[in-house]
């Protein structure tokens, strides 16, 4: 854990590393207080292996078909997660019960069906129209050669995360402990042919983007790469630093508290020929700066294959991650002020 967090801390320093930058970083770092520890461990506990398992065997099967863009199967699982939404009476900020954005094949391609992002939406009870989204994309890439690619860890793995911190934040607001800041949970279409879902919401956003205070997307947190075969215990981390070094600092703090996991920094560089940074649907959400975190597990041998199949799963591993990304989020929803780019902090400017 200490061997990443240092390099973390290299990069971000890097040839800024005066006496008065780094004395800026560890005045930063102090100011950050966590808020209701003991709710996020309570409502955190709400977030199980057994519920994930059981949305991804149903999310990931044969029914939906592999949910390529715009094709039946992606309509069911859709519908699914609308559904899903429903019987957790947790709203659509579309209003009344329409919980699709719809996008038309134009926008998408010519020789793609018109499909949809779905969103749901807890409304903050002391600033409203602040907004976090939390975000996975619901699409995968269908039927090929008689082959469903069922798109388990990819991403299906995101999605029933995100339906899970929903449901852990809606069981805190029937018990009296709403979020401070509204949370949109938000499921992507068209992330695999060019992030065209998230594309379209920062086009046409159901909220201000000004208003938007941060984006936590997930692709891919139920499995370990090859690097990780002897320690498992790790998530990586991709641009928590890039526009807030206060969002990279939260999360730290955050690991440090509630979760004992390694945040693995590797695929931050800026220089990763990977460049996964770009490669997923925050990246949409980056370029108007809003500060962004990519939480993933790495490329593996069932990576964009029919055999990426729920039995390959770790679901202790992906109920922790999980549970990481609910006390971020919770944090950033109910902290005093919303997190603050670094060229808007008061500590490094």
């Amino acid at each position: 854990m200490k061997f990443f967090s240092t390099l973390s801390l290299l990069a971000l320093v890097g040839t800024c590393a005066t006496p008065k930058y780094t004395a800026r970083i560890e005045n930063l770092k102090t100011s950050i207080t966590l808020v209701d520890t003991i709710l996020v461990k309570k409502y955190s506990e709400t977030i199980t292996a057994k519920e994930l398992t059981k949305h991804l065997y149903e999310f990931a099967s044969k029914e939906f078909e592999g949910r390529k863009v715009g094709e039946p199967g992606q309509k069911k699982a859709a519908n699914y997660l609308k559904s899903f939404y429903v019987n957790q009476d947790i709203k659509s900020p579309l209003g009344g019960n329409n919980y699709f954005q719809g996008i038309s094949k134009i926008y998408l391609s010519e020789d793609t069906p018109p499909s949809e992002n779905v969103l749901a939406f807890i409304e903050g009870a002391e600033k409203p129209e602040e907004v976090l989204v939390i975000s996975a994309h619901l699409d995968h890439l269908g039927v090929e050669d008689g082959n469903i690619y069922y798109g388990a860890d990819d991403d299906g793995s995101g999605t029933v995360a995100v339906m899970e911190i929903a449901e852990a934040f809606k069981t805190a607001v029937l018990n009296g402990h709403p979020p401070k800041r509204s949370i949109m949970f938000t499921h992507f279409t068209a992330e695999e042919i060019g992030k065209r879902g998230s594309e379209f919401y920062v086009k046409q956003p159901v909220f201000p983007l000004e208003n938007t205070i941060a984006n936590l997307n997930i692709d891919m947190i139920g499995r370990v790469d090859d690097r990780h075969t002897d320690n498992k215990n790790y998530i990586y981390l991709i641009g928590s630093d890039r526009l807030s070094k206060e969002l990279h600092y939260i999360s730290e703090k955050v690991r440090d508290t509630y979760v004992n996991l390694e945040l693995d920094y590797k695929y931050n560089a800026l220089k990763d020929i990977n460049q996964y940074y770009s490669r997923s649907d925050h990246y949409n959400f980056a370029k108007h700066d809003i500060p962004v975190i990519f939480y993933f597990n790495g490329e593996h041998e069932d990576y964009h294959k029919h055999t990426d199949t729920p039995d390959k799963i770790d679901y202790n591993l992906l109920e922790k991650r999980t549970r990481l990304i609910f006390a971020t989020a919770w944090q950033l929803a109910n902290q005093e002020k919303r997190v603050a780019i670094d060229e808007n902090s008061v500590f490094l400017n």
